[in-house]
């Protein structure tokens, strides 16, 4: 055993135990392995930077600056009208459908942007149709993969056919996954349809709303804000008379929120921090109330009797409250609210956060902010049209929520002819993806669909720099001899057995690993021992570097293996639980199609 197979064996532990441990980001865990691949020697300099010159990088770039192009021009929304009129009030319809539109949106665009689209509609949907969200918005995830299994344009796919062209291998074409994937597609929404929705909780964020003023009411109670919701009197002589609400400091001091505010029979609904506190005004806070008790708050403030609840102190005619996520690319990931300047910059209250399947309403000024975080907002109405064009949060409720974007007809059409045109070409050219899909880009950016900035700003960096980074890896592990001798290890356990038990330990060993860490990772690790153990027992390394493909998006068992289950993990109230009672199943269906129908699609034995 050499050095540099040792060294690469060390690096390949330390990087999935990092990435296990989400000690450090995954796309830091990735720049590092290149710096250790570059630095042991190991790779050369031009090797170890290879991941950034990649095509499979130029190609997803290529596809989240494609995305939202269509998004701007209002493609995309067309689902959502689609959800409306098709699905109806029946639930299994419903699943049926939603996933139709997931799993069709995913064949052309990144998974998690084809979630983030359609999220807004379901969510309007689940509402309208009495139907809890937790019914629905699992299944629209699931789609999501799914559809991403019968496409190359799924970040995994393109990851492993870009691992195929570095050993000198045909890459995988445009529609060479959907033989295999589309069958697969059709099983998973039938199950969901018939069994898996059984499966799914009937309690989430926004519970089963009973009428269209009852939502507010819902949302209280979901978040069980009337356990912390009381009210307090500012007696003559308090030192908070003729002090702003900004300078009362009641949030700093006291540990409460003020939601709203009586004067005079006047209720002020979402105070602004410039708001002036006088004698005799009624604030309705948000706090424990013990606590508040326990700084001594007597006499600046009198605790009155607790109110018939009831949710005029949260909405009128010009504040409404309603439940945000946020969004892929959010920058407020890993800021606390008071560091953002969350009220400041949206004009909005956090009046709770929804994390792992439970509400979160203390210290939320100082708690870092997650992916798949639900927020209970409260603002002026006039506010939340705003949100649904900031890309840093997805609107899920409400009017505004489901607001359509409007582009010029000429743009929309000429958004699909090159969206068309840039597939079809790439169809059957299947050695210059990445540049067709790159050239599609910029000609979207050339006729003023979108600008450059808006590109940028598409593109999920930290993914481009996780791949990018563990591209080399891969390539470290041929060059070293790592992936041969773990293909030996593999092929003297299985390989008496046939080719199929092969495949299957692969599949295995893929599914396992993508339950806790990202997909691309795991291919980009995995796919190399497929390619030697195909290329030391005669097999055909296409498929056997296909079934990694595939098994890599199978991240049905936790919330962790794939950021769309995070997404929806906070608006749908969801437990780690869920996702392993109603993945298990569906896992099984595709591990048993994997190795019943890839074989004879593609077939394992080189002819």
């Amino acid at each position: 055993m050499t050095s540099q197979l040792v060294f690469t064996l060390i690096i390949v532990l330390a990087a999935f135990a990092l990435l296990l441990s989400e000690r450090l980001r995954a796309d830091l865990v990735a720049l590092l392995v290149v710096v250790a691949l570059g630095i042991s020697g190991i790779l050369a300099p031009r090797e170890a930077f290879s991941g950034f010159a990649n095509s499979a990088i130029v190609t997803i770039v290529s596809i989240f600056v494609l995305t939202e192009a269509l998004r701007l021009t209002g493609i995309t929304d067309r689902a959502g009208d689609l959800l409306a009129r098709a699905g109806g009030n029946n639930e299994a319809r419903l699943v049926v459908v939603i996933m139709l539109a997931g799993a069709a949106l995913s064949l052309l665009m990144n998974n998690i942007a084809a979630a983030a689209i359609l999220m807004p509609a379901v969510s309007g949907l689940a509402h309208r149709t009495h139907i809890s969200p937790a019914r629905l918005l699992m299944p629209l995830a699931f789609a999501t993969i799914l559809g991403g299994m019968a496409t190359l344009f799924t970040t995994t796919n393109i990851v492993v056919s870009g691992i195929l062209r570095g050993q000198d291998l045909p890459g995988f074409g445009v529609l060479d996954f959907a033989p295999v994937g589309l069958p697969i597609v059709v099983v998973g929404i039938a199950y969901m349809a018939i069994w898996g929705r059984r499966l799914l909780p009937t309690q989430t964020t926004m519970q089963n709303a009973r009428r269209e003023s009852d939502c507010c009411l819902d949302l209280v109670d979901v978040y069980r804000l009337d356990e912390r919701l009381f009210r307090a009197r500012v007696p003559a002589g308090s030192s908070l008379d003729r002090h702003t609400l900004a300078q009362s400091r009641l949030r700093e001091s006291y540990g409460v929120s003020l939601v709203a505010l009586e004067r005079q029979g006047h209720l002020i609904h979402a105070p602004s921090a410039e708001t002036v506190l006088k004698t005799g005004d009624t604030l309705f806070l948000e706090g424990k109330l013990d606590e508040f008790l326990a700084r001594d708050v007597e006499p600046r403030l009198e605790i009155l009797p607790a109110p018939d609840w009831q949710s005029t102190a949260l909405e009128s005619e010009e504040v409404a409250i309603a439940e945000a996520v946020l969004a892929p690319r959010s920058t407020l990931l890993g800021q606390t609210l008071r560091a953002a300047r969350f009220r400041e910059k949206y004009g909005m209250t956090v009046l709770g956060i929804w994390r792992a399947g439970r509400p979160i309403r203390t210290n939320l000024g100082d708690l870092p902010l997650a992916f798949g975080d639900a927020l209970l907002l409260q603002g002026p109405r006039t506010r939340f049209p705003l949100l649904r064009t900031e890309p840093d949060l997805i609107l899920l409720n409400g009017e505004e929520a489901e607001r359509r974007i409007v582009a010029e007809p000429a743009k929309r059409w000429l958004s699909v002819l090159i969206m068309g045109a840039g597939l079809l070409l790439a169809a059957f050219n299947t050695s210059l993806i990445g540049e067709i899909m790159l050239g599609a880009a910029l000609l979207m950016i050339l006729v003023g669909i979108l600008t450059m900035d808006q590109a940028y700003g598409a593109i999920e960096w930290r993914s481009i720099f996780l791949i990018a980074g563990m591209l080399p890896l891969g390539l470290a592990m041929t060059k070293s001899g790592a992936a041969g001798l773990l293909a030996d290890q593999l092929i003297a356990a299985l390989g008496p057995a046939g080719p199929v038990a092969l495949l299957a330990g692969l599949v295995l060993l893929t599914v396992a690993l993508s339950q806790a860490m990202n997909g691309a990772a795991v291919a980009t690790v995995v796919a190399p021992i497929a390619i030697g153990a195909a290329q030391h027992t005669g097999l055909d390394p296409r498929a056997l570097a296909m079934g990694v493909a595939l098994a890599s998006s199978m991240a049905f068992l936790t919330p962790l293996g794939h950021p769309v289950n995070v997404l929806v993990m906070g608006p749908g109230g969801y437990r780690f639980r869920d996702y392993l009672r109603v993945g298990w199943p569906l896992t099984l269906l595709i591990f048993g199609i994997l190795l019943a129908w890839l074989p004879l699609v593609w077939p394992l034995s080189q002819r």
